[in-house]
This record gives structure tokens, sequence and C-alpha cells, in this order.
């Protein structure tokens, strides 16, 4: 199995789009509302909201490929471009997708990785990123790569206030 990584890049918005709908309906859309996950889309998906992120010094767009396909994407970010401010000396994982026919196959331990080596190479101490409550599957995930809870936010999809709980792990 190949994965490698590709910087995404205003020409591939569409792109950027596309598997961003994909894998949030696919992860979350069981357990929401349609009109809750469009007005997500509509402000988080847009085109021009896109562009403007790809476009910051202080995010990292990445799409991952497995074996010359689209898997998934990653973004993260350092800086004044965090979500918010909760750990000191951080980078934050604000988005981490992987298409469903490609998980369970190494691209999110990859990523994580990934991250971490950004975060070193930043001279950052932290990784942090926010999970769901209700993602069970992904809290799994990232307790078994080392990351330790330490605060919620509230998520807001369309009108329905969400809590996050908030993970954390240090860089070695």
């Amino acid at each position: 199995m190949n994965i490698n990584m590709t910087p995404i890049k205003n020409d591939n918005v569409e792109t950027l789009r596309d598997i961003s709908i994909e894998t949030f309906r696919d992860t979350f859309g069981d357990y929401n509302s349609e009109a809750d996950m469009q007005d997500y889309f509509d402000t988080a998906y847009n085109v021009d909201e896109l562009k403007k992120e790809i476009n910051d010094q202080n995010s990292n767009f990445k799409f991952v490929f497995c074996d010359h396909k689209l898997a998934g994407y990653l973004k993260l970010n350092i800086g004044d471009s965090q979500s918010e401010i909760k750990v000191k000396d951080a980078l934050e994982v604000e988005r981490i997708y992987i298409k469903k026919e490609f998980k369970r196959k190494g691209l999110g331990t990859f990523l994580i990785n990934y991250a971490m080596e950004q975060a070193k190479k930043n001279g950052l101490s932290n990784v942090w990123l926010g999970v769901w409550e209700n993602n069970a599957a992904a809290i799994h995930f990232y307790k078994r790569m080392g990351f330790r809870e330490f605060d919620d936010h509230v998520f807001q999809l369309g009108n329905d206030q969400q809590r996050d709980l908030l993970f954390k792990k240090t860089v070695r």
C-alpha cells in the first residue's frame, strides 16, 4: 500500500469541497438533520471560505492518497489560525477525514504522525483536536494514539449546539 500527500491549492478547491461534504456526511449524516448538515456545508465548505483557509499561512491543508486514489484530507492550524486557543504552544488538527472505503488502512495513524512531525518542526510542544462526544470510534482512535481528554467546547452544526471533547498530546 502506497500512502502519500499533496498540498491543497486554490485550483483544488472544488475537490476539497466535494471530499469535505462526502466525508462529513458519511461520518455524521445518520445523527443529524439534513437541514443542519446543509447549513454547516453552506457555511464551512463554501468555495470562498475554503479558499480563504487554503491561503492562510498558518494553516496546512493536505490531500492524502492511498495507491494513487484520493482517500482523505487533513487541515492543521497554528497560531491565530487555530479555531480557538485552548492549549499554549500548540498545533491544532482541525479536520482529519478519510473516505469510508479507506478506513482501517493506517491512514489516520499516518496523518496523526504527520501532525506530530509538523508540530515538532514548528517548535511546538502540543497537538490538540476536538471530537464529537458521540463519535466513539474516533475517541478510541485518539486515545490509542496517546491523546488525553482535557476540556470540551460547543460545536455549532446548523441550529444544533453539540459538545466536542478536546484531546491533546505532548510532542516528544
